[in-house]
């Protein structure tokens, strides 16, 4: 299957773009949107992408087809690691979670249709609209795909126009997702733009921010500061920068019974995206004093990740990569041989895995690509003192325990600033009304409009 040229980023790599032809596509979506996207409901729209989630999902669908026939080379994740990831993706985006979250960021499903009151707006005499931006402008990272499709569903239910920036050499997916869209709705892919250059254009990109009325961005912090202070004014901007996740396990929880078990789910954390996504973990805090120690439960990590390279490999880095990870490991190997705190798991004959139990509980950035510390804990206190250094970039935490010191865990690691707290084995995986960052995916993206009766 050959995709059609509907789209800037089907052109052939050496097309050269200009100003006036990212103008001309800007205009061109923002006037589709006023004829078919702005009036159409929003049942409609959800209707339509989970239909597209639907298609994703059956093996015989050939877009589904060509991305994992295509994306181990276009990505660099191995086939099955690009399966069980769209597959997560894509069993989110229903009906009834699509509408969830409408309920949830917006507080009626057809408030983006028409002015609507729920029960405390009407208690205040007022009623109220919400209205997405005309031109929505994405710029997405290039490490996993997922996030990049999230945000062009959230572009739809805002009923807005989209050019998509895809990452250099990242854009196969939401590539054949748009064409997709286009497939069984071809007036709402009319909306919708993506194309591709290498970072630091300025004149494409000065273009796009004239034409645009709100700038999404996800990438690195310094990418994110270079953005907004290229912005007009009037542009809203919301900035996805660096973040890390870890794990943590409490003693009670570590029992001979359940240990196997939670290193199987943790080792699917690791596994996932190959580590790639700001919800990887980078280590696990393990609590000392349990049935199972901390070292013990690496050595199981170590067998579940091994388990896991059999029936879904790691997609093979760049070699610079792969020269980091071996240095890394011969750090870690030299130390072990003079320190009984740190001990070392790897994978034989490549750099699939790696496993690092470490004595000095200090959060350590991992080098990813399936590479995890497991540090051993007295207390959450003492986690917490070990990661002073990352507190502000922590998004998501894997957080193992039971009963009522589950709920004060809880509680201690959000007022910490924790934005997020999910099971072991659900880091990668989302639900669809997850709060990104600890703020309103879709919320944030419209203006409300009050009219008090």
């Amino acid at each position: 299957m050959n995709l059609p040229s509907y789209f800037i980023a089907d052109l052939p790599a050496e097309a050269t773009l200009s100003p006036g032809m990212l103008t001309e596509a800007c205009q061109a979506v923002r006037r589709n949107r006023a004829q078919y996207l702005a009036p159409c409901p929003t049942q409609a729209v959800v209707d339509v992408l989970a239909e597209l989630a639907h298609n994703w999902l059956q093996p015989d669908d050939p877009f589904r087809q060509i991305a994992l026939e295509q994306g181990p080379a276009a990505t660099g994740f191995s086939r099955a690691t690009l399966e069980r990831g769209l597959d997560c993706f894509f069993r989110r985006m229903t009906y009834a979670e699509l509408t969830n979250l409408l309920h949830q960021e917006l507080g009626h499903v057809e408030r983006l249709d028409r002015f609507v009151v729920t029960e405390p707006e009407l208690k205040s005499g007022r009623t109220a609209l919400a209205t997405g931006p005309r031109l929505l402008v994405h710029f997405t990272a290039g490490n996993i795909p997922s996030p990049s499709l999230m945000s062009i569903a959230l572009g739809f239910l805002a009923r807005s126009a989209q050019f998509v920036k895809c990452a250099r050499g990242n854009d196969l997916l939401p590539r054949l997702y748009a064409h997709s869209l286009y497939a069984i709705e071809p007036k709402l892919a009319s909306c919708l733009e993506l194309a591709t250059w290498p970072g630091g254009h300025p004149a494409l990109e000065a273009a796009l921010f004239d034409q645009a009325d709100c700038v999404t961005a996800t990438g690195a912090d310094r990418t994110l500061a270079d953005i907004r202070s290229r912005l007009p004014q009037r542009v809203r901007f919301l900035g996805y920068g660096h973040r890390v996740s870890f794990g943590y396990l409490t003693r009670e929880v570590l029992s001979r019974f359940h240990a196997r078990e939670l290193a199987a789910q943790a080792a699917c954390d690791v596994a996932a995206w190959d580590q790639l996504g700001c919800l990887s973990p980078h280590l696990f805090y393990v609590e000392h004093g349990g049935s199972v120690t901390p070292e013990f439960f690496a050595q199981l990590l170590a067998e579940e990740l091994a388990q896991l390279e059999s029936t879904q490999p790691r997609g093979l880095p760049p070699p610079q990569v792969s020269a980091h990870l071996a240095s890394r490991r011969s750090l870690y190997s030299l130390r072990a041989a003079h320190d009984p705190g740190t001990r070392v798991w790897t994978s034989p004959g490549s750099t699939a895995w790696t496993v690092v139990l470490e004595g000095d509980p200090r959060f350590q950035d991992s080098c990813l690509h399936r590479f995890i510390y497991v540090k051993g804990v007295a207390d959450p206190r003492d986690a917490f003192q070990a990661a002073a250094a990352v507190q502000e970039t922590v998004s998501t935490v894997a957080l193992a325990a039971m009963g009522s010191r589950a709920q004060e865990l809880a509680v201690e690691f959000g007022r910490w600033g924790v934005t997020r707290l999910c099971a072991l084995g659900r880091m990668q995986d989302p639900p669809l009304t997850w709060r990104h960052d600890g703020r309103p995916s879709l919320g944030d993206l419209v203006t409300w409009t009050d009219w008090e009766q």
